[in-house]
């Protein structure tokens, strides 16, 4: 029974966790709403993408112990904001203007990271934290230089629901314009390490909840 009980708790930590990285990614993926700060937004953005990734991904590996189940993880949040993306889509943008995160090759590294070491945690903590939290601004990037003209598509595709905060204006120099890739990846690989240790001890603690 407390086998099942366990098993049972931690899949729902599982998907709770995936289902919030969906609602806090809906916005979050569409740098190109805030043209006014977009690299900013880019910086902060890489930040808590890197957060929802480790730890879910993290928790869900050192649950499972079997290399690939972070890649799994990515999969799952993969659906879900391909998903989120439709909610753009639904009012009329085209589907090349909407941004949708970058999740799988950084969750693909966290298993490398994994299996390279023969499960170790710590390292998994240390270096995967450090690929995820390097990786992910990076495969964004790419995937943000190619989508519609933002300023072109906002002013075409008008949403007078649109929150004031974030109606496209025209751009202005942001304070981290110049490089939002390096920014984001710097912070990322410091942040992710405890990112990833979180992911660790949520297990840890899961377990212990549940053989109290």
């Amino acid at each position: 029974l407390m086998v099942w009980l366990r098993r049972c708790t931690h899949y729902l930590f599982i998907v709770v966790v995936a289902v919030n990285s969906t609602l806090l990614t809906i916005n979050a993926g569409d740098y190109i709403f805030y043209t006014d700060w977009a690299w900013t937004s880019f910086t902060v953005f890489s930040i808590s993408q890197t957060l929802m990734l480790a730890v879910g991904a993290t928790y869900y590996l050192t649950f499972t112990g079997v290399p690939g189940t972070a890649t799994y993880y990515g999969l799952i949040i993969t659906v879900y904001t391909w998903v989120a993306k439709g909610a753009w889509f639904a009012p009329g943008y085209p589907y090349d203007f909407i941004v949708t995160p970058i999740w799988l090759p950084s969750a693909m590294l966290l298993d490398l990271a994994y299996w390279a070491t023969k499960k170790n945690k710590h390292s998994l903590i240390l270096f995967g934290g450090v690929l995820v939290g390097m990786s992910l601004p990076l495969f964004n990037m790419v995937n943000l230089i190619t989508v519609a003209d933002p300023l072109e598509t906002a002013f075409k595709y008008p949403r007078p629901t649109l929150p004031p905060y974030m109606t496209p204006i025209e751009p202005q120099v942001g304070k981290f314009y110049n490089s939002p890739v390096a920014l984001g990846a710097g912070a990322g690989a410091v942040l992710s390490v405890t990112f990833t240790a979180l992911g660790c001890k949520l297990n840890t603690w899961t377990y212990r909840w549940m053989a109290a």
